[in-house]
């Protein structure tokens, strides 16, 4: 059980959090919602004991095994291979694993009370690898980093060598592939393509720990939560629920606060007006005195802390263009002129299409944007562009060509010379600049905050074919929620790539999906996209033969069921011993006790008739015991002999 008791934490003069409290039970799995910068990622750093409360209690039990997930990458050694980095998060499983080689080793020279005491720890030990998955380990980190992206080929490679997105991923894996009890994540989904969302969704739903989930995404938090604590203005508060019925929930207690002060409100003005009416009125003294007792007792509902809103982002109507925006014949791009990127793409976008691109990172989404963009020619094939096209388009990289010294609202403004500072500034408020945040130069703005910007200023005339890549980064869920509802209104063309399958649930009715060197499109959402994709998984599994294990896998896995059979029998054996002894022991203390009444005195009145029965009646179920328990014990002998020969 974790437990946070009037937990308070300050950064210099900024209260982050002002008496906290909240609990999350065993196996509980807790989305952690709230604005940008009020304490998510402190509350885990508290649970890791990296930052002490400067009051109150956080407890942890001791024996927790905690993975930890952060949103910056501080790998802790780029020496090793992929696949050695990976299985490096398991320590407590590699000191099992040394330890029962060793074991094995002492176990050829050992014998009498030395042998029995190696057997105990060996069996002990392999009871523990396998609770905590060790035979399979490889195995499961080998899936997931394929899962991820990774090729197979190259998992030797080392770790070091790759890029900072993929090196997050693999953080990804170490982080979760050895199943610790407890598992904070925030925003795991940062660097992560929609195949991945889909693998961690598919992992995190069968983790059978506890977890900690800060994340932006709503797919994922209502995938996975099942309890949702929101961190706002230094509290925290605790739903039961994952993110939507949070939302719902949090609604129904704004609005009930709301009626609870007008009704105060209500009852104080009668009360006052009442007062001033009839203070003078020798007649009324009582009931004046009276309502002025009430107004002392009476206790002020506190004004409640509404979610905060973006604002509502109203995108003009854009210029009419041809049926046809924009096609591809036969089209290729190559980067080096060896390695095609894309090859033979026949693609044709008609007016109103609304596509997202999915796949791996690395699979040619953004090419194909920058293709459709006209930012790169095509190697072999061609592009065109229909009649009246006006293209926008928004790279992941689009915040940085910003004048820093303009602030925010004469950023947007020099787009839209023609926009009055009213359509500005409700824009702006769309993206979370309200109020003096759009006099702040871009030279002072966080990252999350140069993007937000950025897209403002693309959007303040919107183009007719709008190309947008991974819009949603560093935007929060109530800003992602106003995007939608804008693309959603908006009349023009639409490709779009987004990790976040919400967003693409909403805004997208085809799916242009990666499939190197081309693509192929489906017509229809993203669950009908998903629909066709496992009908097809589905037919080439069924048509495929099973492939053989590999020999060196085949004898891994056949000597780690021999010592999983060899476990479950000993301990099986070993229950009974255990038993058989106990009854002994508590047999032999009767007959002790027998004997002694034997040589009491005369006086005592002891029937020495019934006493001689029991005695003969303890002896015999001593013998029978007796011989049960030898029988276990040669059983026992056998089966560690029978272990011996094999794994000689």
């Amino acid at each position: 059980m974790i437990d946070f008791q009037q937990v308070q934490v300050s950064h210099g003069a900024q209260t982050v959090l002002a008496g906290a409290s909240f609990r999350v039970n065993p196996g509980e799995r807790v989305g952690i919602v709230g604005p940008n910068g009020a304490g998510k990622s402190t509350v885990f750093s508290l649970l890791c004991g990296e930052l002490t409360p400067d009051s109150g209690a956080v407890t942890v039990p001791r024996s927790t095994r905690l993975g930890h997930l952060r949103q910056q990458l501080n790998p802790a050694r780029n020496d090793e291979t992929l696949q050695e980095y990976v299985q490096s998060g398991a320590p407590e499983l590699q000191a099992i694993h040394d330890r029962i080689h060793a074991l094995d080793h002492r176990l050829k020279h050992a014998d009498g009370a030395e042998r029995e005491r190696v057997l105990k720890e060996l069996g002990e030990l392999q009871t523990r690898f396998e609770s905590l998955g060790g035979y399979d380990l490889r195995a499961r980190a080998e899936a997931a980093l394929t899962a991820l992206g990774f090729d197979p080929d190259r998992l030797a490679d080392p770790f070091g060598a790759l890029s900072g997105g993929w090196q997050m991923r693999a953080e990804l894996v170490r982080v979760t592939v050895w199943r610790p009890d407890l598992l904070l994540m925030d925003e795991p989904t940062n660097y992560l393509d929609i195949p991945a969302v889909e693998w961690l969704q598919r992992f995190l739903r069968d983790y059978p720990g506890t977890l900690l989930l800060i994340s932006h995404d709503r797919y994922l938090l209502n995938a996975l939560s099942n309890v949702t604590i929101e961190i706002a203005n230094g509290e925290a508060t605790r739903y039961e629920g994952p993110y939507d019925r949070y939302v719902e929930e949090r609604q129904r207690r704004f609005a009930a606060v709301i009626a609870a002060r007008r009704n105060q409100a209500r009852k104080r003005e009668q009360a006052e007006r009442f007062i001033e009416r009839f203070r003078a009125k020798n007649t009324k003294a009582t009931q004046v005195q009276s309502k002025i007792k009430m107004l002392e007792r009476m206790e002020e509902v506190e004004a409640p802390r509404d979610i905060v809103s973006p604002g509502a982002i109203r995108l003009p109507t854009p210029a009419r263009c041809g049926r046809e925006v924009a096609r591809l014949d036969d089209a290729g791009y190559s980067y080096d002129g060896k390695r095609w990127v894309l090859r033979h793409v026949n693609l044709a976008i008609e007016r109103g299409d609304r596509f997202a691109l999915v796949g791996l990172n690395g699979k040619g989404k953004t090419t194909l944007l920058r293709l459709l963009a006209g930012l790169l020619e095509p190697g072999e094939g061609r592009r065109r562009i229909g009649h009246k096209v006006e293209i926008g388009y928004q790279s992941q990289e689009f915040a940085d060509t910003m004048n820093a010294q303009r602030t925010a609202l004469e950023t947007v403004k020099q787009a839209a010379l023609d926009a009055s500072e009213q359509e500005v500034r409700t824009l702006l408020g769309g993206f979370g600049f309200s109020g003096a945040a759009v006099d702040k130069p871009v030279a002072v703005l966080s990252g999350g905050e140069k993007v937000r910007l950025a897209f403002a200023r693309l959007l303040v005339r919107p183009p007719n074919f709008l190309l947008l890549d991974e819009p949603t980064t560093h935007l929060d869920i109530a800003a992602r929620q106003a995007l939608e509802e804008a693309l959603l209104q908006f009349e023009g063309t639409l490709c779009v790539v987004s990790h976040d399958i919400a967003f693409v649930r909403r805004v997208a009715n085809g799916i242009i999906a990666m499939t190197p060197p081309s693509i192929t499109r489906y017509w229809g959402g993203y669950d009908h996209y998903r629909e066709k994709l496992a009908a097809a998984e589905a037919a080439a599994e069924a048509a495929r033969p099973a492939a053989p294990a590999s020999p060196e896998r085949s004898d891994r896995r056949a000597r780690a069921e021999r010592v999983q059979a060899f476990s479950r029998r000993r301990r099986a054996i070993q229950s009974h011993v255990n038993r058989v002894e106990g009854k002994i022991a508590k047999l032999e203390t009767r007959q002790t006790e027998l004997l002694a009444s034997l040589g009491k005195d005369r006086a005592a009145n002891v029937d020495y008739d019934e006493v001689n029965r029991g005695l003969a009646r303890v002896q015999q179920r001593l013998n029978d015991e007796n011989r049960r328990w030898e029988a276990l014990a040669i059983e026992l002998d056998e089966l560690e002999r029978e272990y011996q020969e094999e794994t000689a």
